[in-house]
């Protein structure tokens, strides 16, 4: 098992005890931890995630004032089976 220093204390903290104590946070926290792990492995490209972010309010807003009709997971999930089984 992993150790980590704790700093403050000087304690050792293996990675049990460090999942352990993060599951104990707030949810608001435990968000904030996990996006700034997915981010220390995935380093986020500001341009292309600056495009991103456009595409995906832009179709918020096509759906908010409804010039584009949702689609339900399911019926997307259906039609990529059926284009596969032919």
């Amino acid at each position: 098992m992993v150790q980590q220093k704790n700093y403050d204390t000087g304690d050792e903290m293996n990675t049990k005890q460090l999942i352990d104590k993060a599951i104990s946070l707030p949810v608001e926290e435990r968000a904030l931890v996990i996006d700034s792990l997915l981010r220390s492995l995935n380093q986020p490209r500001s341009e292309i995630d600056r495009k991103w972010a456009a595409v995906a309010n832009r179709r918020r807003l096509e759906l908010k004032h409804g010039s584009v009709e949702a689609v339900p997971g399911q019926k997307v999930f259906e039609r990529i089976w059926k284009r596969f089984d032919k």
